[in-house]
């Protein structure tokens, strides 16, 4: 029967030149490791975002069709017949202009500095750094 090294001893590794490129090619790997595994949660957090910020957008986007429809309604029936025409213009202009300032804020909400994935980048860059050093 065999006996085994108590648990607190480590195996012994290579010594020299092979082993130390066989302790960096390990470290490489669990670098990339980490970095693919960042990647991978700064991924689904984006995903998640967008999905967020679509689904309320369309909420909304629903909603405020309806209200908007039954308020226009509403304000047209009680203008007087001579003044119905210029009350919808009037309407449609201001639906335009929210319509734009909606429009872009949704882009300006969506737009990161740094791109979707700067925490990945930045660790990229303090490994090259580090590397450099």
């Amino acid at each position: 029967m065999a006996t085994q090294p108590p648990q607190g001893e480590a195996k012994s590794s290579p010594t020299g030149l092979l082993g130390s490129v066989q302790r960096v090619a390990a470290q490489l790997l669990e670098l990339a490791q980490l970095r693919v595994e960042l990647l991978s949660t700064e991924l689904e957090a984006e995903k998640l975002r967008l999905l967020s910020a679509l689904s309320q957008g369309l909420i909304a986007l629903l909603l405020g069709i309806a209200g908007i429809s039954m308020l226009s309604l509403t304000l047209l029936l009680l203008t007087p017949d001579a003044w119905r025409w210029l009350s919808a213009a009037l309407l449609a202009l201001l639906y335009l202009a929210l319509g734009a300032w909606f429009w872009h804020s949704a882009r300006a909400q969506l737009s990161q500095p740094g791109g979707a994935f700067a925490g990945t980048a930045a660790e990229l860059a303090r490994d090259r750094r580090a590397l450099e050093d």
